[in-house]
């Protein structure tokens, strides 16, 4: 039987999922990063991870792994040198320190590309090309593509979704001429399409992990990506909504659709485009007044099918950006009535209202009308928010096949066998 392997390196842990031609699951392993990890010692956890994940599934499943596929969290970046040993700590997608080549980068880069961000992929090599280390790497690389170097042993190769954020062309499939113009060029990785063959494991990879000698190393992609395919949602106007701490909306269209005002950005996916947008409402708002017992209870006393006559822009702080621009935009949360039920109703409600804007602006901004909706993340569970919604996005919602970016990505493995 052939088996594809999906490797999905998130920001807490990292977790792995083989599937068959048909998509079930043949194992699943994961393992949690150390909360107190240290700048220092991520390389070498990455690599132990990777090997250890590998490791813990089973051997008659190890053998039979035509096809390897990893993920990591965009803008997640390292510098290596000829032999791809890391010259310095990587940099996480999180980190900010490239502010200060920010405005370096506005005056080369287009006004809308994603670039143009203090975490973005080039921000951070332009921050690099400025420190002391700089003079020993000879490849940028991803945290994706570094993983997968360890398999297959070929340097310097990515994939166009985590290089969207280096500012590769994703509709042209080549770097801009304003980007190979710097002097930062030569370091920058080859792209191709995510899920494409880059080579076999090594030799010393098979005997030491037990996977066949034969076993092809895919290019990877980025954990959202990952998670999106997961869904199950493939075709123009299907979209998915993730109800995690944050609101976040991604919604597949023949169209790309680029509005660096609201955050809006599009990865391309195949012959389509993912467009999409995050605003700061969200779960973490209904965390902050009520624990996951109360809004399981609460919920249920709710009357989903009528509206509530609250009008709230639920947020923790002040700002947003999709689908409102504001950064001085206040949180709305008066007033708020002496009757739980009630309170959460509108919260619901008004966040309900929100992902219905989103989908609007999108859609007015030139995205496909949306069909469907596939909802992940922990709001998925609740029934009632999904009755509310149902009244709002007037579309079907819809359980996803699977919300684990590692299954999106083991997909992403598979395709080789229809290539």
């Amino acid at each position: 039987m052939d088996l594809y392997l999906g490797i999905d390196f998130g920001t807490s842990g990292a977790r792995a999922v083989v599937i068959d031609i048909g998509g079930n699951i043949q194992a699943e392993v994961e393992e949690q990063f150390k909360a107190d990890t240290q700048a220092n010692i991520w390389i070498q956890m990455w690599q132990e991870t990777l090997f250890s994940l590998i490791k813990q599934i089973s051997q008659p499943v190890r053998q039979q792994i035509k096809a390897i596929a990893i993920n990591g969290t965009s803008s997640t970046v390292l510098l290596c040198d000829r032999q791809g040993t890391p010259v310095s700590e990587p940099l996480l997608y999180n980190d900010g320190r490239g502010v200060e080549v920010l405005e370096t980068v506005k005056a080369i880069a287009p006004t809308n590309s994603t670039v143009i961000s203090a975490t973005s992929s080039l921000v951070k090599l332009l921050w690099m090309s400025k420190q002391d280390f700089f003079p020993q790497g000879c490849y940028f690389l991803h945290q994706a593509d570094w993983l997968a170097f360890l398999l297959h042993g070929k340097l310097g190769i990515s994939d166009y979704h985590n290089a969207l954020k280096l500012g590769y062309d994703v509709e042209r499939l080549e770097y801009p001429n304003w980007l190979t113009n710097l002097s930062v060029a030569p370091l920058l990785p080859q792209i191709l399409a995510p899920g494409t063959a880059i080579g076999e494991v090594t030799a010393k990879v098979s005997d030491s992990l037990g996977l066949p000698p034969d076993c092809i190393v895919c290019t990877g992609t980025t954990d959202s990506i990952a998670a999106f395919m997961a869904s199950g949602a493939k075709n123009p106007g299907e979209a998915v909504t993730s109800l995690g701490s944050t609101l976040v909306l991604k919604l597949l269209s023949r169209t790309r659709v680029e509005d660096s005002r609201y955050g809006i950005y599009s990865h391309r996916l195949g012959d389509l485009w993912l467009t999409g947008g995050a605003s700061n409402t969200g779960g973490a708002v209904l965390r902050h007044f009520f624990t996951d017992a109360q809004l399981q209870s609460l919920s249920s006393e709710i009357n989903a099918d009528k509206a509530s006559l609250l009008n709230y822009y639920p947020l923790l702080k002040v700002g947003d950006r999709f689908p409102i621009n504001d950064p001085q935009l206040q949180p709305r949360l008066e007033p708020r009535p002496d009757n739980d039920v009630e309170f959460l109703h509108g919260l619901l409600e008004s966040i309900a209202r929100i992902e219905a804007q989103g989908y609007q602006l999108l859609q007015q901004l030139g995205a496909d009308k949306l069909t469907c909706v596939y909802t992940a993340g922990g709001g998925a569970k609740n029934a009632t928010w999904t009755r509310i919604r149902d009244r709002y996005l007037k579309v079907p919602i819809i359980q996803p096949i699977n919300t684990a970016a590692a299954y999106g990505t083991a997909l992403l493995a598979k395709q080789i066998h229809s290539n």
